[in-house]
């Protein structure tokens, strides 16, 4: 099933339900933040840490707060699959508990870095426990798409370590009709705290890049994402048209040996 054919055609919202619930949440963030958002923070690079936990130099804005879509799994809509056993693991490819199904695509690795702005000096934020979901290689949300309401993969959740770092290991996720690709990513302040949207600090998206994006969807199963990438651009996405240069991942890889989106996400 590809996303033409959805029978639920608001994934992530669609542009009428997402963006009058977008403009309310980054008008309050723009009034708390006083701009600071705005300001430009760099991606994370590498598997390795040069510099220790500690303070982290360069570093000015915070990620800024996103809608999480209605299809976030997380309580705040239906199904919570925070609350399943199994749920915190880097290998999100497949479902968990009851489901038994695997998400098909090219292979990709997320890795993050979680850092803690509230204080003088931009810091880890080690213990942080980081919840991600995305689209499957055919635009549909796991719980909730007709296609895939029966499965939870694509959903997990990670603990940054002490340098605030951590890991996934998913597929490339689909460019669905009226979106730019993304990831979803909600950042809870601990573990035990990360059963419910109501603990989160920070709900934003991650945007992929569109030079590997267009390579990604060359590819056998991704034929739909094709026809959708040309029909939107970041300056028109209603989550990043207003500024994605805190969201953009830097992207590593190839088709055949795989991808490595790489971000930090500062809270």
């Amino acid at each position: 099933m590809t996303n033409t054919d959805h029978a639920d055609d608001d994934i992530d919202g669609g542009i009428d339900h997402d963006l009058p619930q977008l403009l309310s949440r980054r008008t309050a963030l723009s009034g708390l933040l006083g701009g600071a958002g705005l300001a430009v923070l760099a991606a994370c690079g590498g598997t390795s840490s040069s510099s220790a936990a500690g303070a982290v130099p360069g570093l000015a804005g915070e990620i800024p707060e996103e809608i999480a879509g209605p299809f976030p799994g997380d309580g705040s809509n239906g199904a919570n699959v925070l609350t399943e056993a199994g749920v915190v693991r880097r290998d999100i490819r497949t479902s968990i508990g009851s489901a038994s199904g695997t998400a098909q695509g090219l292979p990709m690795t997320l890795r993050l870095r979680v850092l803690d702005l509230s204080g003088t000096e931009a810091t880890p934020l080690e213990g942080a426990a980081v919840y991600v979901w995305h689209t499957d290689r055919n635009g549909d949300y796991s719980m909730y798409s007709e296609a895939a309401k029966d499965e939870n993969y694509l959903r997990g959740v990670q603990v940054a370590d002490v340098d605030g770092r951590l890991e996934f290991t998913t597929v490339f996720p689909a460019c669905y009709d009226g979106r730019w690709p993304h990831v979803h990513v909600e950042v809870f302040p601990t573990l035990s705290a990360a059963t419910s949207s109501a603990n989160a600090l920070r709900t934003s998206q991650l945007a992929l890049p569109q030079d590997a994006c267009e390579q990604v969807y060359a590819t056998t199963g991704y034929e739909q994402s094709v026809r959708n990438l040309r029909r939107v651009s970041l300056d028109q996405d209603i989550s990043f048209s207003d500024g994605y240069s805190l969201q953009m991942a830097t992207m590593t890889g190839s088709n055949e040996q795989g991808w490595t989106a790489e971000l930090t996400v500062a809270v």
